[in-house]
């Protein structure tokens, strides 16, 4: 039975004894739709219901583990324990009554050190959830085989969060783009914060390299953590992909390395995050691709680059 060495524990019983194994292979986020502690969800696990997930978590970043991620939690429905013996790992995380407010920044963080937990003790690889059973990362709506009866869980806030922070968080740090938190004894950090307002005109398909106060969001060597806000004409049509993607050149400009790409879609708002290294030599830079049913360009009306870095 495995357990996650950052959690308190609070052991579910008979649960976490008379259940059947599972190798897990899924990490399914959920709301709980209260704003309970780590606590409070294992004592209603305990009194209230006999369902459960493996892991609750509260607003301020406390972590609660219920069963060992190799014993079956009832949570997900049909992906709890599937007939070839695979099941999903399961977290409640705290939530408004009606989950709609987005993860706080502490559970944020506890989210991606935890996915990137479940990486390297159970190999669960490092990707969405293409169907029910595919293994991977997801939130409770994503599949229908993972809801008796159909959920709005986690709630759009917390899906965009799941889409632009919290799933590409998980692969930084479990493949060491992004390292833990920075170590007290750095100094402290410097803030990036630039904007531009200038409309641009986004052709569909096409990739495009964005300035904010110019191209270059970074030079190396340097560690950050870099937030991009985009925000989009409210014509935007709905079904439109955006993607964006942090990459490195050369002090050229040339020889793009790009990190992961993350996918959003129609009009609004939408950010981005990347935390990693900027080697000597190395700048980080910023595009975005917008494409629409019809091929009709999208308008991007402003656009923000913010967060802390580090000299190395």
């Amino acid at each position: 039975m495995a357990w996650y060495p950052g959690a308190t524990k609070y052991e579910l019983q008979p649960e976490s004894d008379a259940q059947p194994a599972i190798r897990p292979t899924q990490f399914i986020l959920h709301s709980i739709a209260a704003p309970w502690t780590a606590r409070r969800i294992y004592e209603y696990w305990r009194e209230s219901t006999n369902l459960e997930s493996h892991f609750g978590l509260g607003y301020e970043g406390d972590l609660g583990q219920y069963i060992g991620t190799e014993t079956r939690a009832d949570a997900n429905y049909r992906a709890n324990l599937r007939p070839d013996g695979t099941g999903a790992v399961s977290i409640e995380t705290a939530s408004n009554l009606q989950h709609t407010d987005p993860w706080t920044d502490r559970q944020v963080e506890k989210l991606i050190a935890l996915g990137a937990w479940l990486h390297e003790r159970h190999g669960i690889p490092l990707r969405v959830c293409r169907s029910a059973a595919d293994p991977g990362y997801g939130y409770h709506r994503l599949h229908a085989d993972w809801a008796v009866s159909g959920t709005a869980c986690p709630g759009d806030a917390r899906v965009r969060q799941f889409k632009n922070l919290v799933f590409p968080g998980i692969v930084a740090r479990a493949t060491g783009q992004s390292p833990a938190p920075p170590q007290e004894d750095l100094d402290m950090p410097s803030i990036l914060n630039e904007s531009n307002a200038v409309d641009v005109a986004l052709r569909s398909g096409v990739w495009t390299g964005l300035a904010f106060t110019d191209a270059v969001l970074h030079s190396g060597p340097r560690r950050h953590s870099t937030l991009v806000h985009l925000l989009f004409a409210d014509n935007t049509h709905k079904d439109a992909r955006i993607e964006g993607r942090f990459y490195l050149t050369d002090t050229a400009g040339k020889n793009p390395s790009p990190y992961l790409t993350v996918t959003g879609e129609g009009p609004g708002g939408h950010q981005f995050l990347c935390s990693a290294d900027v080697p000597k030599g190395r700048h980080l830079r910023f595009e975005v691709r917008v494409t629409t049913p019809d091929g009709s360009a999208v308008r991007l009306l402003h656009r923000v680059a913010t967060g802390p870095y580090w000299a190395l």
